[in-house]
């Protein structure tokens, strides 16, 4: 913070002109009595940037109680003050300014959308001093109980991410030493609850066919996912289709990935950008977070489909000249496919087949239970998926195990009833 030099105090009303019916402010023909409109006072700042702003606060009864505020102001220090005089907006607002550089588009988006739709509204008029805990709790029972545009409440979920935007908004002002204490830290949210996948079972796909119920999230049986691919074997994307299945990429991973990304001699794949899409607009940038920086062991048949999509690559650079960016997946002019493409194109390949629905994320979940499925380690999963704890591959997956876990089931009831069949009298004692 730089210095605080002393503005200037006066009197203003909410009367309004009777023909625009714009306010008069200072200009009104009543202030000439004492007891019509209140007082104000203003200071320039500097602000946290080095840049000048006009600070001003008002209500006052009287032209000493303004003054008197104003020698507050003025007598503390500078990180004090501005804690004294800037509101949480002008707060969250310079925040956001200064977070442009350091975190991923799409993070950034997140955090606009949270200040500009629930911050701002609810605790932007409260100088940032002022701020407790008791307010933040206040704006978000009031945010809990709005509705989206489908008309559902918000989730547990985007509530705990909202509470995460202001408490990193108020960890820099205490930084800076504007607050002493965050008061988003004590606020109580519901507890998120994690939308698992779930199986498309026979049950499940019927009460879908029938009257178009269907789980928040979904994963193919691997009889579905062989239906598909055989249904998509001459598809121009089936490459993607089959990668993403098996490796569980994510959309803007698969969109990002470059042949020098791929060492087909190790079998090997590396993911080291992805594309998000921000404002309607493709942005390449890293990937969601350190431990999605992997590298991925291949198969030998995908090693063979990759090895066919490269040669058609370097064929197609040597006539045309097309894709000297080395994307893997194109479309026919040789240009980087959008996310959002891909997911409309995935969703018309499922209607054509009549399979139930999921979405290209859904293949991921699908990549990662039929693995597990297949016995893979939980530690490789989670590795192959990018995630950071081994808790949340295991919290995330285990519920979509159907085939493995009813071979547990049988195996734990034949151990027992091996034991017990002669005196629960089912049948002859099994042979050793």
């Amino acid at each position: 913070m730089g210095d605080v030099v002393d503005g200037g105090v006066f009197r203003r009303c909410g009367c309004r002109d009777r023909v625009t019916g714009r306010q008069l402010n200072g200009r009104c023909e009543r202030l000439v009595d004492p007891g019509h409109g209140r007082w104000y006072f203003a200071v320039q700042m500097s602000t946290l940037d080095g840049r000048r702003a006009r600070v001003r606060r008002g209500g006052f009864g009287s032209l000493a109680e303004a003054e008197r505020a104003r020698q507050v102001l003025l007598a503390l220090p500078d990180a004090a003050a501005a804690g004294r005089a800037w509101t949480i907006r002008r707060w969250l607002e310079q925040w956001l300014a200064s977070m442009s550089a350091q975190v991923r588009p799409s993070t950034l988006r997140g955090y606009r959308e949270h200040v500009r739709h629930y911050l701002i509204p609810y605790l932007g008029g409260i100088r940032l001093a002022s701020l407790r805990t008791a307010h933040v709790q206040a704006a978000f029972r009031i945010v809990a109980s709005g509705r989206t545009r489908s008309g559902r409440l918000l989730a547990s979920s985007t509530l705990e991410r909202i509470r995460a935007t202001l408490r990193s908004a108020l960890s820099e002002a205490i930084r800076q030493g504007l607050l002493s204490a965050n008061p988003a830290t004590g606020v109580r949210l519901p507890k998120p609850r994690r939308t698992r996948p779930m199986v498309w079972t026979t049950t499940r796909e019927a009460a879908w066919r029938e009257g178009g119920h269907r789980p928040a999230v979904a994963v193919w049986t691997r009889q579905h996912l062989a239906t598909f691919i055989g249904f998509a074997k001459d598809d121009a994307l089936f490459g993607l289709w089959w990668l993403v299945a098996l490796t569980g990429l994510r959309r803007g991973e698969v969109a990002a990935l470059r042949w020098c990304d791929i060492d087909l001699d190790a079998a090997t794949l590396t993911v080291h950008e992805q594309i998000v899409v921000v404002d309607g607009q493709d942005v390449v940038g890293f990937p969601k977070s350190e431990s999605s920086r992997r590298t991925i062991a291949l198969d030998k048949v995908t090693v063979e489909l990759l090895d066919g999509l490269w040669r058609r690559h370097r064929d197609t650079l040597a006539a045309t000249g097309r894709n000297r960016d080395g994307y893997v997946f194109v479309d026919a002019h040789g240009r980087r496919l959008r996310p959002d493409y891909l997911t409309r194109r995935l969703a018309a390949l499922i209607a054509a087949c009549d399979l139930p629905p999921v979405r290209l994320h859904d293949l991921r979940h699908g990549a990662a239970s039929l693995a597990l499925a297949a016995g893979v380690d939980l530690k490789v999963v989670q590795e192959m998926l990018g995630h950071a704890s081994i808790v949340t591959t295991a919290d995330i997956y285990t519920s979509v195990l159907s085939e493995a876990a009813h071979a547990a089931a049988e195996a734990s009831a034949t151990f027992v009833l091996d034991a017990a069949r002669d005196r629960l009298k089912l049948g002859s004692s099994s042979q050793a």
